[in-house]
């Protein structure tokens, strides 16, 4: 671990070097790409030299011990000397896990898409609810959510809905919400106060560029047509909406948030490269089954990883066997202590097939 900790010391001076160098200064793009790299191991450097500090501390400590004969003063170096040894106990993991491989994605945008699966209008209605909860979560940490295309239903929800949830850092949190996510309660329309089940999909992709993922235009054919809604002013008078279909996987991608027929054809693009790259992805992982079996963030889109039970008030993430009593709060969109809990279980996973 320590002779990787060397090198990327050696690249972090480098890297602040450049980073300063006018010429590269003056090549935008290099200089962002520079500056992104130095940000990434920023963190492991100063754990690093938090852990050389506190390891330099105990050497001088040892030292004192062995020359010192004041009893009491011994005592208190001692006693410094322990808390140290706890310390640096703990920025060892803590280094451990700064250098775990990361997700390329992480830093990336997201794109979400939400289906109402197994319940008609009930399904559709905990899609909105669900739509909410993540709106709301991603508006606490301050990010961007934008509506690509929804298919509304009478009831106030979401047959689907698909939108991005633009910050940094967006991916690492969402994509372990990939999957079948059910609830458990009694519907408005349910005049006999019977609990249903219901199920709902949630995909979870991240925003790709045009040069993560080939897309030959040659293979798509896009449609154009009059969107719909219900009524006003949300019904275009324009062949706006835009449908997108990659012929040779035979995905389909609409579009006809936007009133611009160009801008949904932007944000159509953007859904089916999305989707593209899910699939190699998809791939590379079933390639490697051992490594996906480990990670609880690539879980098939068919399991069930969550169960939203409103008459006793809970929550249940079944890939981790957690069980929060405080559903009102997570459905506002209080999530962390979920998705932190999701990514500590990846961490542990990772470092016990690493050892």
């Amino acid at each position: 671990m320590f002779d990787k900790l060397a090198d990327i010391e050696r690249r972090y001076v480098e890297l602040s070097e450049q980073i300063n160098d006018p010429d590269i200064i003056g090549d935008n793009e290099k200089w962002r790409k520079l500056m992104k790299e130095h940000g990434d191991i920023t963190p492991i450097i100063e754990k690093y030299n938090e852990y050389k500090k506190v390891k330099s501390d105990i050497e001088e400590a040892e030292q004192m011990l062995s020359e010192e004969t004041d009893d009491e003063f011994k005592q208190l170096i001692k006693e410094e000397y322990n808390e140290n040894k706890k310390r640096i106990e703990e920025i060892s993991k803590q280094l451990t896990l700064l250098l775990l491989p990361k997700d390329p994605n992480d830093d990336k945008n997201v794109i979400v898409e939400i289906r109402g699966g197994a319940g008609g209008d009930e399904a559709a209605i905990f899609a909105g609810d669900l739509f909410r909860m993540y709106s709301r979560y991603a508006e606490g940490r301050r990010w961007k959510t934008e509506i690509m295309s929804a298919n509304e239903n009478d009831m106030g929800g979401f047959k689907e809905i698909v939108f991005m949830i633009s910050g940094q850092g967006a991916y690492s949190r969402f994509k372990y919400e990939s999957g079948v996510h059910r609830v458990q309660r009694i519907p408005a329309t349910e005049s006999n106060g019977r609990i249903h089940t219901s199920t709902v999909t949630v995909a979870v992709l991240p925003e790709v560029e045009e040069v993560d993922v080939k897309l030959d235009m040659n293979d798509v054919r896009i449609d154009v047509f009059r969107a719909s809604g219900n009524g006003g002013q949300c019904v275009n008078t324009t062949d706006s909406a835009v449908r997108i279909t990659h012929m040779p996987t035979g995905i389909v991608v609409s579009c006809q948030d936007e009133k611009s027929q160009l801008k949904n054809k932007e944000k159509g693009l953007k859904v089916l490269m999305a989707k593209l790259y899910d699939i190699e992805a998809e791939k590379r992982h079933e390639e490697i089954s051992a490594e996906r079996k480990s990670q609880v963030g690539r879980g098939n889109r068919n399991e069930r990883i969550r169960t939203y039970n409103y008459p006793q008030g809970r929550v249940t993430d079944h890939r981790i066997g957690l069980t929060l009593h405080k559903l009102n709060s997570v459905i506002d969109g209080d999530l962390d202590e979920i998705m932190d809990t999701l990514i500590t279980t990846e961490q542990l996973e990772q470092l016990k097939a690493a050892n």
